[in-house]
């Protein structure tokens, strides 16, 4: 479960340090957008480095895109021990995730890495990714999750990304429906990009755990413990799902399978509910 993923730009040794200390899930080394031009080699180099030497928190390297000069470097570059994932930008069709997977099994095979042990997590971040949605989802091979970009997304749609988000409503929701009918884990929302305002991505991240995604990416250390908390159940919360757990574990023993908790109407899929709010905090707890 991934609450908190953690852009660094892979070329800034000092951003990629001060990632690993912090309490994110996985960091992100980054070779795309965070990388001028002129610095894509010297980033690739350096994010090798950090693959190579001893770190705490879950590893990803966010490549080049496929269309870029620099996708098929990187992705030979870094398929290593010590690589947990990719980040693959701007996937907009199943030919693409697929190529994506036959070279970097290929390279397994070739390196002696068990074929399938490296993550592989595309980014849905333009028109023609989400027209293709429902394809690419339900052909992502290793891939265990999709992502959400909203910069590049609402450029290529034209869409002003206001504070209140509304205008991503539809867009992440989609994701979400996508990923559970392709049998997925929950997806990862997009970052949240004006880091003057920590009361907006707060409410950023309550949006997105309430639409259904299990975390957020973040690109800044102070976002990571902001995001952790509003993506975990609140004690108030996990105190509700206890009671109702327990009230209807009873309920099934007298034979009944529809009860009311402090005035709720609780059957199965909301007993289902409070077991899974359970179930996170015992994960949480574990993490901490």
């Amino acid at each position: 479960m991934f609450r908190t993923m953690l852009f660094a730009p892979a070329n800034h040794e000092r951003r990629v340090a001060k990632a690993l200390r912090s309490e994110a899930s996985a960091v992100i080394l980054d070779l795309e957008d965070a990388v001028a031009e002129s610095e894509k080699e010297l980033a690739r180099n350096k994010a090798l480095k950090v693959l190579m030497a001893e770190r705490l928190p879950k590893l990803y390297v966010r490549v080049n895109g496929l269309t870029t000069s620099w996708c098929r470097g990187d992705i030979d570059s870094l398929v290593r021990e010590g690589l947990d994932g990719l980040v693959v930008p701007m996937i907009e069709s199943a030919e693409q995730l697929f190529a994506v997977e036959w070279l970097v099994s290929s390279l397994e095979r070739d390196r002696g890495l068990k074929v399938g042990s490296i993550d592989i997590m595309p980014i849905i971040e333009s028109a023609k990714g989400f027209a293709n949605l429902q394809v690419i989802s339900r052909s992502l091979g290793r891939c265990k999750r999709l992502s959400f970009g909203a910069g590049d997304f609402t450029f290529d749609m034209g869409i002003q990304w206001t504070r209140d988000e509304l205008e991503l409503l539809p867009y992440r929701s989609k994701i979400v429906l996508a990923s559970r009918a392709a049998g997925l884990e929950s997806p990862i929302d997009t970052v949240w990009i004006d880091l003057e305002d920590s009361e907006g991505f707060e409410l950023s991240a309550q949006r997105g755990r309430a639409l259904g995604f299990q975390g957020k990416m973040c690109i800044h250390p102070d976002q990571v413990r902001v995001c952790k908390t509003a993506y975990s159940p609140t004690e108030v919360e996990i105190s509700e799902a206890r009671e109702v757990v327990e009230r209807f574990t009873e309920a099934e023993k007298q034979g009944l399978a529809s009860i009311r908790v402090k005035g709720r109407f609780v059957d199965y899929p909301i007993a289902y509910k409070a077991r899974r709010i359970l179930e996170e905090s015992i994960f949480e707890s574990k993490q901490n």
